[in-house]
């Protein structure tokens, strides 16, 4: 059974940075095949923000991220880092992060999700 545990969270000021981690017990290579982050804003839909392939490495982002994040991955740890920079009043919500097993998807669903680290930017 895949687990995903979150942390890092927490209040910063704008343009300021937050790094959150995301530790996954009981990945194989096949079920976190792909890992990565989703948010959640007061009031808004989960939207995706950016994931990583355990293969290659290659990301996809959402066009918000714009450069200000980057996420990382150690195989080994089975472990994602998401380093934000230049972070915005409007960046605050609940941060997920999310494993999908291998498979011929283009997009990121999310197979398997952690219980979410609050990240608040104060303006």
């Amino acid at each position: 059974q895949v687990q995903l545990d979150e942390s890092g969270g927490g209040l910063v000021q704008g343009g300021g940075s937050l790094r959150l981690s995301c530790a996954g017990s009981g990945c194989t290579v096949s079920s976190c095949y792909v890992m990565g982050w989703f948010r959640q804003a007061p009031g808004k839909e989960r939207e995706f923000v950016v994931s990583i392939t355990r293969s290659t490495g290659s990301t996809s982002h959402a066009d918000f991220v714009k450069g200000r994040f980057t996420i990382s991955r150690d195989n080994s740890k089975n472990t994602v880092y998401l380093q934000m920079n230049n972070l915005k009043p409007e960046d605050t919500a609940v941060y997920y992060c999310a494993a999908d097993k291998f498979s011929s998807r283009v997009t990121m669903i999310g197979d398997y999700w952690g219980k979410g680290t609050l990240v608040t930017v104060s303006s």
